[in-house]
This record gives C-alpha cells, sequence and structure tokens, in this order.
C-alpha cells in the first residue's frame, strides 16, 4: 500500500475534523462529504446538501433499518433530512435524543457509493468524532480527496515501526524498557513496556487499552488503572512480560465519544448500548496493531493476561501464539458493578 495513498487519508481525515468538506472514491460510487460534527452553517450552505449520512447502528438506533440490514448494519442515508447543523445534530448525538425525541419520518436513498460510505465511517471513528455526514454524489474534482484504498493504507498495522526505545524503571520494576511505535502518517503512538529479564519462555502479556479516566485520573466506573497496576506487578514476579499499551481509547472510539457513552450511562443505557445509541460498534479496536507490535519485538508465543476469550481469538488470527490464558481478577465497587456485569453478560468476559 502507497506512501501517497496514506497521506491523501491523512489529509482528508485532517479536513474531517476541521468541517472542511472531502471526498471518498471507492469501485461502487463517490461520495463528498462533510461531517456534522465539526461543520459550521456556512459550510453546509456551501456544500449544498441536506442529505445525511449515518452508520449503521445509529440507523437501527433511530429504526431505519429493517430487521435483516439490522444484523449486519451498514450506512445509510436520509433524504433531505436536515438544513441546519443543529438540526442534523439532533439527529446524530443520542446525548440530544432526550431533548429531541420526535425524528423524522425520514426517507432513505441508496448510499450511492457503499464502499466509500463505509470507510468514511471509519474516518470519523479514528477523528474521534460522531459519525454522521452530510453527503452528495460527487460534484467535481474536491479539494481533499482519498479513495477507500487510501484509508486502508494508512491504518494498515505493518506501516507500524519501532520509534524509540529507553530505560523506564518504574514502580513494578525499576528494569523496565519503554518501546515506542509509530506509522508514517498515523498521529497514534503505542508504546509497550517490557519487565524483567528475557529468556526463552513466553512472556506474560497484557493488552491494555488507553483509558485516560482510569488510568490517570482514577475512575471508578471502570477496571482499567486497577488492571494496569496489577498486569505490571504480575509481570514483574514472572521471568519477563509485556505490557502493550494501545492508543484506542473507549474500545476504539475516542475519548470524547467515550464521555459521551458515560453520559448515555447515566441515563440508564450500559456500556454496549451506549457505544450502539452513538452509532459504534461495540468493539472498534484493531488487535493487528497489538500483532504487529509483538512482531516486531519478535515475540511470536505469549502468555495473555485478559478475561476476554475475544482477544485470544483476534491475536491468534494475526499469528500470535497464544499458549496460555492468565485471568486478571480484581474486587469490584459500587461505580464499576454494572460495568463489570455488563462485559460478562453482553460481551463474553470470564470473570
Amino acid at each position: 500500500m502507497s506512501d501517497a495513498g496514506a497521506r491523501r487519508a491523512a489529509r482528508a481525515i485532517d479536513a474531517l475534523r476541521r468541517g472542511w468538506p472531502f471526498s471518498v472514491a471507492g469501485p461502487d460510487g463517490t461520495l463528498d462529504l462533510l461531517a456534522v460534527e465539526s461543520a459550521r452553517d456556512a459550510a453546509l450552505a456551501e456544500f449544498s446538501s441536506r442529505d445525511m449520512l449515518l452508520s449503521g447502528e445509529r440507523a437501527v438506533t433511530l429504526k431505519l433499518t429493517n430487521q435483516r440490514a439490522a444484523a449486519t448494519p451498514g450506512p445509510v442515508r436520509l433524504a433531505d433530512a436536515a438544513d441546519t447543523v443543529a438540526a442534523a445534530l439532533a439527529i446524530a448525538d443520542p446525548a440530544l435524543d432526550l431533548a429531541n425525541p420526535l425524528k423524522g419520518p425520514f426517507r432513505t436513498l441508496a448510499t450511492r457509493g457503499e464502499r466509500a460510505a463505509a470507510a468514511a465511517m471509519t474516518m470519523a471513528r479514528h477523528a474521534g468524532l460522531l459519525p454522521a455526514f452530510f453527503v452528495r454524489e460527487a460534484a467535481g474534482e474536491a479539494e481533499t480527496c482519498c479513495s477507500v484504498d487510501d484509508v486502508a493504507a494508512l491504518l494498515d498495522p505493518a506501516r507500524l515501526e519501532i520509534a524509540a526505545r529507553a530505560r523506564l524503571p518504574v514502580a513494578a520494576s525499576e528494569s523496565a524498557e519503554i518501546v515506542a511505535f509509530r506509522s508514517p502518517e498515523e498521529a497514534s503512538d503505542h508504546v509497550a513496556l517490557v519487565i524483567g529479564q528475557r529468556d526463552a519462555n513466553p512472556p506474560v502479556v497484557r493488552l491494555h487499552s488507553e483509558c485516560l479516566t482510569g488510568d490517570v485520573l482514577g475512575s471508578l466506573k471502570c477496571d482499567c488503572g486497577p488492571q494496569l497496576h496489577a498486569a505490571l506487578h504480575a509481570m514483574a514476579d514472572a521471568p519477563w512480560g509485556v505490557l502493550l499499551y494501545l492508543r484506542q481509547e473507549g474500545r476504539g472510539i475516542g475519548l470524547v465519544n467515550k464521555l459521551r457513552a458515560y453520559a448515555l450511562q447515566d441515563q440508564g443505557y450500559d456500556t454496549v448500548d451506549a457505544n450502539l445509541r452513538l452509532g459504534f460498534p461495540v468493539e472498534a479496536r484493531d488487535f493487528a496493531i497489538a500483532g504487529r507490535m509483538l512482531e516486531l519485538l519478535n515475540v511470536p508465543r505469549i502468555r495473555l493476561m485478559t478475561n476476554n476469550p475475544e482477544k485470544v481469538a483476534r491475536l491468534e488470527k494475526e499469528g500470535v501464539e497464544v499458549i496460555e490464558r492468565i485471568p486478571l481478577t480484581l474486587p469490584t465497587n459500587k461505580y464499576n458493578e454494572q460495568y463489570l456485569a455488563t462485559k460478562r453478560d453482553r460481551t463474553g468476559h470470564q470473570l
């Protein structure tokens, strides 16, 4: 996959975040797009389209897909849906559902570019924005454009390389080493912390997705911070271990969208339904990144510390041999009991 294509996709995501129009080309059609969350009315007037493109998950919440489509939802296009950014946000943002309970009726259209529409939803998630756009068929050469292949090139884990490494004494191990990973165009840097002295034994490995609220601020709504520190101390008691710290906040939906999910949880939705109402899949993380990090560290066989059997399956799909799953059990509190019960009952965690 080409460097030029990855650069085009990076520029398009930058335009998306800034509220500028861009286009995505696919084999079944090209779409001009303007992100609802970052748009301004002046830009919308110039864009000159009232049609909206929503993710399949958000469309299911709004009862815009039939039962078969709801099983494997894809992006849905609404005809003449909104003529202002505020009206579009009332459709796209579930935090506004209580204030705007009566939506529609809407008329749906063929997307006229399903592959491009799907790529746009991926781009919105990587930009940390709601998966909702104003949309029109391509009207000539856009100032910023990319293809679905360009987006795939930008997000290809094979582009990840080791950028830096250094000794980093930590509370769990004074001899720890930190290794940073970066791809040329992607903004997120992932890191690994190697604990103990490497030997011929498979290391204890923990995949830990970034959680600012839990890891840094000590949030009681999740168990991320305690899991992180318990894993590091468990690795220190083993011959050696590797913590993979993945910059995929909120199971891959980003910090701002995770906080939106928290607000929905305060309205009574569990973490799964909150993500779906926002328009995201329940699991949006890319575990191929972890596989690539282990490849670069020359770690083909591991003992995986996780309560999530899906992580085992996803890593094995990436060619990593998981010889053992090690559970990680911690006490609950009154704030995260429901969260952990949801992980157990709805996402298959073995707690």
